[in-house]
């Protein structure tokens, strides 16, 4: 799910901070009244970004904002009344939860959620390039697992394995990690 979850236990504060989130063309806005209605969305489902403006009814909303920056990959926006902000953002800083203290102007609260979507992407981009090297190294590991199956049962040395498997994979159109794979079958072993 794509989106924001807004978790705010008024009414009227839904209200405003939904609007203001429209004129930033959020694409989807998901509510929440409570803590427990927040926790349960966010098991079933995710949200980049999530924003508490507390306190809500059921709890203060920084355990809530801590499940949340800790149990998901959302970024989290907390709106805490002034006098409490500093405290509460001693306790949470560590997690990455960004404080935005109560009442506020328009202009910093869209600064604050701009800054929240602008890092949900970064990070994001850092999963899929970090997705990308594990399944690199599972083919190398593939890979290396079949080169010494070579050197093993067909007594090859290293390089002569390497050029098989390399040149198996340009005449067969097939990855290196297919060519890898089939090599593992002959000798049965699980990929």
């Amino acid at each position: 799910m794509e989106g924001i979850l807004l978790v705010c236990s008024s009414e009227k504060g839904r209200a405003y901070l939904a609007e203001l989130l429209r004129q930033m063309a959020v694409p989807q806005i998901h509510m929440a009244k409570s803590g427990s209605q927040a926790r349960r969305f966010l098991i079933q489902g995710q949200a980049p970004v999530v924003i508490v403006n507390t306190p809500l009814t059921d709890e203060f909303g920084k355990e809530f904002a801590l499940f949340a920056a800790e149990q998901t990959s959302a970024s989290v926006v907390m709106l805490v009344k002034s006098e409490l902000a500093d405290e509460i953002s001693h306790e949470v800083e560590e997690e990455g939860i960004l404080i935005v203290e109560k009442p506020m102007s328009k202009a910093l609260f869209l600064q604050a959620v701009k800054l929240s979507m602008a890092a949900q992407r970064r990070m994001r981009g850092l999963q899929h390039e970090n997705d990308r090297l594990q399944q690199k190294i599972q083919e190398i590991r593939l890979v290396d697992r079949a080169k010494c199956l070579l050197i093993e049962r067909e007594n090859m040395a290293e390089g002569q394995a390497h050029r098989f498997i390399e040149k198996q994979a340009m005449d067969q159109r097939k990855t290196r990690a297919e060519v890898a794979r089939d090599v593992l079958r002959r000798y049965d072993l699980d990929t």
